[in-house]
């Protein structure tokens, strides 16, 4: 991770940015402060072991985290929006009355992705971006109080994403 160019203006430029590189120049994305880097063992549905690659980040009241993993084989990726579905589905069951508030579908960079909004307990609010590019599954999630949801480092931080090979 390489400190990043301080961002312009307003709350932002209070803090060092980080630019944060995933393995193999997956990803690189924009993070207000060097993250926390840890390695989660798990296993797909037909029970081969891979690894989640997280960077999460506790700012201020913010909450940052970026995972990426390389799908093993015998996860199907041909059908990238029903791979997500399921992700989405999954996440949904954390949030107040199971569901989100929004999803909207679209492509990062020519992979298809999709970014929600969706109510935790407690008055916070989830948002993220969930891309599958080949067998490269990325998540970029901010969690924050309801009145922070579109913050210039949240907005800084989803806009910086750079998808690599």
């Amino acid at each position: 991770m390489l400190p990043a160019a301080m961002a312009a203006g307003g709350a932002a430029a209070q803090s060092t940015w980080y630019a944060v590189r995933g393995p193999d120049h997956s990803f690189i994305v924009d993070m207000p402060g060097e993250p926390v880097y840890k390695v989660i063992d798990t296993r797909s549905a037909g029970g081969t072991a891979f690894a989640y690659h997280s960077y999460s980040l506790e700012y201020r009241r913010l909450s940052f985290v970026a995972q990426t993993a390389l799908y093993p084989a015998d996860v199907d990726v041909r059908q990238p929006r029903l791979n997500l579905q399921s992700v989405l589905d999954d996440r949904a069951q954390r949030l107040a009355g199971g569901k989100w508030t929004s999803v909207d579908w679209r492509d990062v960079q020519g992979a298809p992705a999709a970014e929600s909004v969706g109510s935790v307990q407690g008055g916070s609010v989830l948002r993220q971006l969930v891309v599958l590019k080949g067998r490269r599954y990325l998540s970029l999630a901010y969690l924050a109080p309801a009145d922070a949801l579109r913050t210039p480092e949240a907005d800084r931080f989803f806009k910086s994403l750079r998808l690599g090979a």
